[in-house]
């Protein structure tokens, strides 16, 4: 069960690299600019189970999808919320077919089907963010407005305030700029967004610097996981405001457009 990502994670699906991320030739339509080093990035996502583990979390790491070097970053495939998940559709045709691969490892744990985002509606994980009783949906590159509206509409019926949000082309996804990170908290990039989107919540702001500079994993309890090689001003800020971080290499992901969060998709919160 997840209703909020403030609260402490407790299960979370990962899909460890394998060769399908290191395979040049489906890069280019995948939107893979640069080539991961896979000894390192091996490493670097081993480093992020472990801290995963070790903050109580259970870690089903499940194999990559032949052929779909993104289904590492399984976070945008799905989406779990209080009553089972819900299937999206991905807003680049290169990882249509991931939602179906998802969908049978969240079955396969027991979570049930609550929705489907429907052609011609795209919604992609990154761009939902579940803040308490507030939903905040990205328009993006990757979710069109038909997605957007179709998210609302479930997630209207489980309770939550849906907030849409237009998310600037120097992000790819909402979750570049914006994480929950305690129960009424949230890391933000700062003039990311308009102000109002934000009201009822504590907001620390971080510089504007790069991707994702408020692209957090919140473990809960006051503890966060940033990427250090590209994000140290937010690391920094997050220590300021007595947040435990920990810091992770997760350059080889960085290669692929990713950040911390979309490196994992919770199933579990509480």
């Amino acid at each position: 069960m997840l209703r909020s990502e403030a609260d402490r994670l407790t299960q979370v699906v990962v899909s460890t690299p394998d060769q399908a991320y290191f395979d040049t030739n489906t890069h280019e339509v995948n939107n893979i600019p640069d080539r991961p080093d896979p000894t390192a990035a091996k490493r670097q996502h081993d480093a992020l189970k472990g801290v995963l583990q070790r903050s109580g979390a259970s870690v089903v790491d499940v194999p990559e999808l032949v052929g779909h070097p993104n289904s590492v970053f399984p976070r945008d495939v799905a989406l779990c919320t209080p009553r089972g998940y819900v299937q999206l559709r991905m807003g680049i045709e290169a990882r249509r077919g991931e939602e179906i691969w998802m969908s049978q490892v969240l079955e396969g744990l027991g979570e049930p089907c609550v929705g489907r985002v429907e052609q011609p509606g795209t919604a992609e994980g990154g761009d939902i963010i579940l803040a308490g009783d507030v939903a905040f949906i990205g328009l993006s590159r990757r979710t069109n407005r038909e997605g957007a509206d179709q998210l609302s509409r479930l997630l209207d019926g489980m309770g939550y305030e849906a907030r849409l949000a237009p998310v600037s082309q120097r992000y790819l996804h909402l979750g570049g700029p914006l994480s929950v990170i305690g129960e009424r908290t949230l890391a933000y990039a700062e003039g990311a967004l308009p102000p109002r989107l934000l009201r009822g919540f504590d907001v620390i702001e971080v510089p504007p610097c790069g991707p994702s500079p408020g692209n957090v994993i919140c473990l809960g309890g006051g503890e966060v996981i940033v990427n250090v090689t590209e994000n140290e001003a937010a690391l920094e800020r997050l220590e300021q405001y007595g947040f435990t971080v920990h810091g992770l290499n997760l350059s080889e992901f960085r290669k692929g457009g990713g950040g911390p969060t979309c490196l994992i998709l919770p199933v579990g919160r509480g």
